[in-house]
């Protein structure tokens, strides 16, 4: 029978308890991590989210409590009232391992089941531990990790409130804007056939408030895009979304330079020297085949074009017709790990991602063994080989295509290679990635598309390429990168009017289409807007790293599958009828059955 705290409240926390706190009456509550029952001596391991707290029970207990403390079963939530002594049995593995509670006064708050795991374990199935999350948060794993997104959270906050920001809540309904995801969207019961979206960012409510004057904003803000699950997204996810006025590019990037160092030293306790490295898009791509790069490591790719020009193997000699290029990366000491067999996985791998296929080179013996050998001239192996600074024991890919196939191909390789072969090394690498292309071709549409968005402002040089090259306008735009995983996004706006009906007409909207998604936000230009950029750091992402987490699920209370369902809810589920009337609503099955 569950008891009530009555007039008891908690003194301190589990951890909080040292050896200079011997001999001091406190109270502590928690959940019983497990009971060990010695006959005449009992011992309970209580534990809260700060840690575990033994409570020892003896036959010099009041007896009631001695009784009481027999029932206690792995999960009761209980509230104990003791004594702080030393233990005669240290316990060097917990912080209170040389302290215990002698327990004078003990309530049973709520009695539990046998939980279907057991709390703490971290072999748990996806599946179950969804279905039952709030026992899994229990474990001091998932606390700590939640724990540490908090500070994160909180230590975000505090830097930009001291550099000027104001925190400033945009709307969570707003007008549908499909552009990259799907929206989210919500029926309107007053507005019959109308929705609204939930918002994918806050990008335009943040460029109004900088037209607004507010000059620096930031907002923890949730967002929701209907995407499919990856380890590193969900449907539901928090960003840090920060927007200045009377700035360029350089002076966001050193704001967020400043954030970065203040964080990895109150949370990680590292000394982040500074400036962070810079790459442009095309030099990321050409070294690492990606624009998100982990450059913890090296096995950047080396361009063969120059030196295979002219020789007869049809792959390499195709390739350079077509425009394309001959691009290498070396695996080092990797000879024994990437056999034939797992060499023939990389192949296939890479002709699920476009490629046509993938050449190598690989030194065992004496002889290096050679895909294309019989195709290549005396010498050319070696000169080949010598190019690439490539030894015994190494292995060589190649990828003979275009730059926008060899390259992500190469760039997917170096990764799998790299995991295969363990060579990444602990550490965070943060890395700027400048100066992206505005557009982004589209084959199937056969017409260009906004690689970000349609608000980012070309680099300068680039305003008269608009209509002429579209493939060479470079756009004022910025990520940070973490050990290959995209933190951020930015970039500085278009604040013209004129300049940015330029920019709609480039990627092919006519002017109706342009007020229909737009107008609000064009108009606000045209009564004066502050030049302004911004980013969004996503805060799910770098506490999922600075966690050391392999998914979000591990940083995020209540997360989606890759259904983007919720196991432990059930939802999304069904909704009474008489509520999809009110929102003048009938689904396409019941229309079927009418007719």
């Amino acid at each position: 029978m569950a008891e009530a705290m009555g007039a008891m409240r908690r003194t301190h926390y589990c951890t909080a308890l040292t050896e200079q706190d011997a001999g001091k009456q406190v109270i502590v509550a928690g959940f019983a991590q497990r009971q060990r029952d010695k006959g005449s001596l009992i011992f309970i391991d209580l534990r809260d989210r700060s840690g575990i707290l033994q409570l020892t029970f003896d036959d010099a207990t009041e007896r009631a409590v001695f009784d009481k403390a027999k029932t206690v079963r792995s999960e009761y939530v209980l509230m104990a009232e003791g004594i702080v002594r030393l233990r005669e049995s240290v316990n060097p593995d917990i912080p209170t391992g040389r302290i215990e509670l002698y327990v004078t006064g003990l309530k049973i708050l709520a009695e539990a089941q046998t939980p279907p795991f057991h709390i703490g374990d971290d072999n748990v199935g996806d599946e179950i531990a969804l279905k039952y999350r709030y026992l899994d948060l229990r474990n001091p794993r998932m606390q700590e990790n939640l724990y540490r997104r908090h500070r994160i959270a909180q230590v975000t906050r505090q830097y930009f409130y001291e550099n000027g920001f104001w925190e400033i809540e945009t709307p969570m309904f707003m007008k549908s804007t499909p552009e990259g995801a799907r929206d989210y969207l919500v029926p309107s019961r007053i507005h019959a056939g109308k929705f609204y979206a939930l918002p994918q960012s806050p990008q335009i409510y943040k460029q109004l408030l900088m037209v607004s004057g507010m000059e620096r904003y930031i907002q923890l803000a949730r967002c929701f895009r209907d995407e499919d699950l990856r380890a590193d997204r969900q449907p539901e996810f928090t960003q840090i979304d920060m927007e200045m006025s009377f700035v360029d590019v350089e002076d966001i990037l050193q704001m967020a330079e400043g954030w970065v160092q203040r964080l990895m030293k109150e949370i990680m306790g590292m000394e982040l020297p500074m400036p962070l490295p810079r790459l442009t898009y095309r030099e990321s791509m050409e070294r690492y085949g990606t624009d998100k790069p982990d450059t913890r490591y090296g096995m950047e790719i080396q361009d063969l074009s120059e030196l295979v020009k002219g020789w007869a193997f049809p792959v390499f000699a195709g390739a350079l017709e077509a425009g394309g290029s001959v691009r290498a990366i070396v695996a080092k000491n990797a000879a024994s790990a990437l056999t034939r067999k797992e060499i023939d996985k990389l192949t296939e791998h890479a002709r699920g991602i476009g490629a046509k296929g993938l050449a190598y080179v690989r030194w065992v013996e004496d002889a290096p063994s050679c895909s294309f050998g019989k195709f290549l001239e005396e010498g050319q192996l070696d000169a080949l080989l010598n190019a690439l600074s490539c030894e015994k024991g190494d292995v060589v890919l190649i990828a003979a295509d275009k730059d926008k196939v060899a390259l992500p191909v190469l760039g997917q390789l170096r990764g799998i290679a790299a995991k295969k072969l363990d060579i990444i090394p602990e550490g965070y690498n943060f890395l700027w990635i400048t100066e992206f292309p505005f557009f982004e071709y589209d084959e199937e549409a056969q017409s260009y598309t906004a690689m970000h968005h349609p608000f980012t402002m070309p680099l300068d040089e680039c305003l008269d390429q608009l209509f002429t090259d579209p493939a060479a306008v470079r756009a004022k735009c910025y990520d940070l990168v973490l050990n290959g995983v995209e933190l951020c996004s930015g970039s500085m706006r278009i604040t013209d009017y004129a300049l940015q009906q330029k920019m709609f007409e480039a990627l092919g909207l006519t002017d109706e289409e342009i007020e229909a998604k737009f107008g609000f936000l064009v108009n606000a230009y045209r009564y004066g807007a502050p030049p302004h950029g911004g980013m969004a750091i996503g805060l799910d992402r770098i506490s999922m790293i600075l966690c050391g987490a392999e998914s979000l699920r591990d940083v995020t209370a209540f997360p989606k599958v890759q259904n983007a369902s919720e196991l432990m809810s059930e939802c999304p589920s069904p909704v009474d009828p008489s509520q999809l009337e009110e929102l003048h609503i009938r689904l396409l099955e019941e229309a079927g059955k009418e007719r």
